[in-house]
């Protein structure tokens, strides 16, 4: 199970007025989806960034059976959601960002699908819903038209565009405001499109 081991930058909670959340990839750290944040906020923002245990959320695919992404994905799920409850006794849930990268970018979206709210934003560089197939069932709630955006290659080797498309129309139903942006031949990375067009919906 993951540990509730959590990296800051940025303002100190007490003093910030809004607050950024970011997920890494599999294989990554804390300390490098935190280079993320300088593309977004300047030093009056709070930054946190959650470890994963051993670098990795779940160990199969985002797209395997549940099951066997057990007991991991549940915790990275509660993980992620008490980083967004315990910053949001300081700071309000319409001014809390929620970003991740591919493996995070599918638990950021996972997390706020099933604890849905109005966010200050979510944003997801190359990911999906998680599960072997998509279940609406399991997500309960409304967005309260919380701006999302997906990001993703249309041949991206790790996250299939039926996923993501699919992903985006579930979110819609549940009263986002879901932008989702396809590239063409995109390597599996963040470009400086998807940057500045979340710049622009989360007016960062």
């Amino acid at each position: 199970m993951h540990s509730y081991n959590i990296v800051e930058r940025g303002s100190p909670i007490q003093k910030a007025k809004k607050a950024l959340i970011l997920l890494h990839g599999r294989g990554a750290s804390a300390y490098d989806i935190l280079a993320l944040a300088d593309e977004f906020v300047s030093d009056s923002f709070y930054v946190a960034a959650p470890q994963a245990t051993n670098n990795t959320w779940y160990p199969n695919s985002f797209m395997a059976n549940e099951s066997k992404n057990e007991p991991w994905l549940s915790s990275s799920v509660e993980i992620v959601l008490k980083l967004i409850q315990e910053t949001s006794k300081v700071i309000p849930l319409t001014n809390i960002y929620i970003m991740g990268f591919s493996q995070g970018a599918c638990l950021s979206l996972e997390t706020t699908a099933r604890h849905p709210n109005a966010y200050g934003g979510v944003a997801a560089f190359s990911g999906g819903l998680i599960g072997e197939e998509l279940n609406p069932e399991k997500y309960k709630g409304s967005f309260k038209n919380t701006p999302i955006f997906i990001g993703n290659s249309d041949v991206d080797p790790h996250i299939p565009l039926l996923r993501t498309q699919e992903s985006a129309a579930l979110l819609k139903k549940m009263g986002a405001q879901v932008t989702l942006k396809i590239y063409q031949n995109m390597p599996h990375t963040i470009n400086e499109d998807e940057i500045e067009t979340v710049r622009t919906l989360f007016n960062l």
